[in-house]
């Protein structure tokens, strides 16, 4: 979505208080000592919720793009569970995401896209799973709204496109030739480009990101993730909106972008959300 990932880019064509005996004095104290735990529980709880929000939204889709809530049978969902596991996602926020990412349990809810204008130039699609559609597009409007966008068509600023995420190994002995050869079987697969970053979450990681026409995407899949490399892992595997042209937004636009992307995001009933903004 909004992101402007740094990192390589690789083409074919990441003082001392006097003590005081006051009652006055020792109460103050001790609030502003409990404010400033309080400010710092509040930003571990914010960090927490949207990584929790991420989770919930990560294992939905992963669900969805691969076919199945169960990841014994979809490798992309096995590593997204993976991932949130390791960064301290309760087992309980895991099961709920795949409840509701299962048609089988009546919780999977509907898909629902909305697009909307911003800042007058900025075009935004929003991906929801909701079982209430009502409370979704009261929630998405009321956000809009607040940041001065409203809802209309968009979608003839991108186009759809096969998405598909890879990280691996950076310490491989021969990375350079396992790297070589995921490109080419991509490549081979009618893939479209692909872009190589340092992973920045994981500095001993490398991403490779492949792009396609929508309809080649389970075929890329297919080729690099039956390439038998062992610290390959699938991230991603699934279908964007990719803005047809390249904008170089000021930083003012950037942020208030972003700000708003936030907020929709906070919506437990939003998946995804791509902006004409985004990297091509």
């Amino acid at each position: 979505m909004l992101s402007r990932t740094a990192g390589l880019f690789a083409r074919r064509t990441l003082a001392t208080c006097p003590r005081s005996f006051s009652t006055t004095s020792t109460v103050l104290s001790g609030h502003n000592k409990w404010s400033k735990i309080k400010d710092r529980k509040g930003a571990n709880d914010a960090q927490k919720g949207v990584l929790y929000g991420a989770a919930n939204r990560d294992i939905i889709v992963a669900a969805r793009a691969g076919g199945s809530p169960d990841p014994t049978k979809n490798s992309q969902l096995a590593s997204i569970i993976r991932k949130y596991k390791d960064a301290g996602v309760p087992n309980a926020n895991i099961e709920k995401a795949l409840a509701k990412a299962n048609p089988a349990k009546g919780k999977a809810g509907n898909a629902v896209v909305y697009e909307a204008l911003a800042f007058g130039s900025v075009g935004i699609v929003v991906e929801c799973l909701t079982d209430n559609a009502t409370r979704t597009i009261h929630n998405v409007k009321h956000a809009l709204t607040k940041h001065g966008a409203h809802m209309t068509p968009v979608k003839f600023m991108f186009e759809r496109k096969g998405f598909v995420q890879l990280t691996l190994d950076a310490k491989l002995a021969n990375l350079e030739e396992v790297t070589e050869g995921l490109i080419e079987a991509a490549l081979g697969a009618d893939a479209e480009d692909f872009e190589q970053y340092m992973d920045e979450e994981h500095p001993d990681a490398i991403l490779l990101k492949f792009t396609s026409p929508p309809e080649a995407l389970a075929k890329v899949t297919e080729a690099v993730t039956s390439s038998g490399v062992p610290s390959l892992h699938l991230q991603k595997s699934e279908l964007i909106y990719s803005p047809v042209e390249n904008v170089e937004p000021d930083e003012e636009m950037e942020l208030q972008v972003a700000d708003l992307v936030q907020e929709l995001e906070a919506d437990e009933d939003t998946l995804r959300i791509w902006t004409s903004l985004d990297s091509r």
